[in-house]
């Protein structure tokens, strides 16, 4: 199970999903982790108080790169108030609490970063940006 875990982390990172920049944002945010350099720009297209569309840019980990790719994944289609309780569930699944990570999708193969303090910036980075983005 780890190792399909990994794969899924793998392809992600090496695949990303809606990487780029969209022409019609409404909402976008540019963070970077200090620690480690990962820079994300992320866009968001919100219509109606939904995420009709998503897309992010930057550089960084694996981890972070991945990430981004899944939470893009995972938010498109779903209202604000949604997304704002996928960031609520992946925040508290990253500091290892225990919660249902259902509504994750991909995102929830994360879940062993919690180990991993060090990797834990790099994996909330696209969700923190999420965030921001929505609450700017």
């Amino acid at each position: 199970m780890d190792n399909l875990y990994r794969q899924v982390i793998l392809d992600h990172s090496d695949n990303p999903h809606h990487h780029g920049e969209l022409s019609d944002k409404t909402n976008d945010i540019e963070l970077k982790n200090p620690t480690c350099g990962d820079v994300l720009k992320l866009d968001l297209k919100v219509e109606d108080g939904k995420i009709a569309d998503a897309a992010f840019s930057g550089y960084g980990c694996t981890i972070s790169q991945a990430s981004a790719s899944m939470m893009t994944d995972a938010v498109i289609g779903k209202t604000t108030d949604q997304a704002e309780e996928m960031v609520q569930t992946f925040s508290s699944m990253i500091i290892g609490d225990d919660v249902d990570t259902d509504i994750l999708e991909d995102a929830a193969t994360l879940e062993g970063v919690s180990k991993f303090p060090a990797r834990i910036k790099c994996a909330t980075l696209a969700w923190k940006a999420l965030h921001k983005a929505l609450n700017k």
